[in-house]
């Protein structure tokens, strides 16, 4: 009875520090995170250079659009997170296709706050080339952008899995954790993006 209390035992403790999704993916994620470290060390050093005319520059951005987009980020996340734990739950299982179809819906949003503010700074002539701030504005908010897009991709894969599968299985779980713990990367991206980019000041 001993041995096999320490085997339960055991194997409780592999699971509870079992990390989420595949290792491949982690791999993925820190090099990005890697990447956007870099551009932001870049941009960073690049304002300390030129402060006046960042901070000028700075100035023309509509703060509106960069909250209204943070705050719609954050509500994404948490309908991740709880279409996750929905997953696993018998009870409230069919509630985890809906949660992550909201979640589609806030990156939706994202991108059509974007695109409309995108869409502003062009016509005022607030484009990559006037100076090195824009570039690098657009440079990290297109990366970004691009990053959403992609979770989006993940969050429709996690969608149409949670729909058509009817139990939970180890794969299942394994790819909704991945899916959610990229897209809590794109989160916290636009997260250092927000007052890096648009509110401190050198």
């Amino acid at each position: 009875m001993t041995e096999v209390a320490s085997g339960h035992d055991s194997r409780a403790c592999d699971q509870t520090r079992r990390i989420p999704g595949e290792p491949g993916l982690w791999i993925f994620i820190f090099g990005d995170l890697v990447v956007f470290a870099v551009l932001f060390g870049v941009f960073l050093h690049a304002r300390g250079a030129e402060p006046e005319l960042f901070g000028r520059s700075q100035d023309t951005l509509n703060r509106d659009y960069g909250a209204v987009n943070t705050l719609v980020l954050l509500l994404s996340s948490m309908l991740v997170v709880l279409a996750s734990s929905a997953l696993n739950s018998e009870a409230y299982q069919r509630l985890a296709p809906r949660l992550v179809l909201g979640a589609i819906g806030c990156g939706l949003v994202f991108v059509g706050v974007k695109v409309v503010e995108y869409h502003e700074m062009i016509n005022e002539g607030l484009t990559p080339a006037v100076n090195s701030f824009y570039m690098y504005y657009f440079v990290l908010t297109g990366l970004h952008l691009f990053h959403l897009l992609l979770g989006m991709g993940v969050l429709t894969v996690m969608f149409s899995t949670a729909r058509n599968t009817p139990a939970t299985t180890a794969g299942r779980r394994s790819l909704f954790e991945g899916g959610a713990c990229f897209w809590h990367m794109v989160d916290l991206l636009w997260i250092v993006i927000f007052p890096v980019v648009f509110l401190v000041r050198s």
